[in-house]
């Protein structure tokens, strides 16, 4: 793991410091600041696509859609070891 800067340091310190409100919008701020950065070539039209088939895949009834309360579920029961 790279070493960190005494200024960044200084400024990790510094937020530690802050509430947890404060904390989440550096949070949000700092992550759209990394999506401020042009998308390599074709990444969005690839994205696209994807979403376009995925779509087309529930709308036809290739694919089923599982509720998200379903998922928890399973989640679950995975996480204790049973199936």
């Amino acid at each position: 793991m790279p070493q960190l800067t005494p200024q960044v340091s200084e400024v990790l310190e510094k937020a530690l410091a802050l509430s947890t409100q404060e904390r989440g919008l550096i949070i949000d701020r700092l992550i759209e600041s990394l999506d401020d950065e042009p998308a390599d070539e074709g990444v969005e039209a690839a994205w696209s696509e994807e979403i376009k088939r995925r779509v087309e895949e529930i709308q036809s009834g290739k694919v089923e859609m599982i509720p998200g309360e379903e998922v928890g579920r399973r989640l679950a029961r995975l996480s204790n070891g049973k199936k």
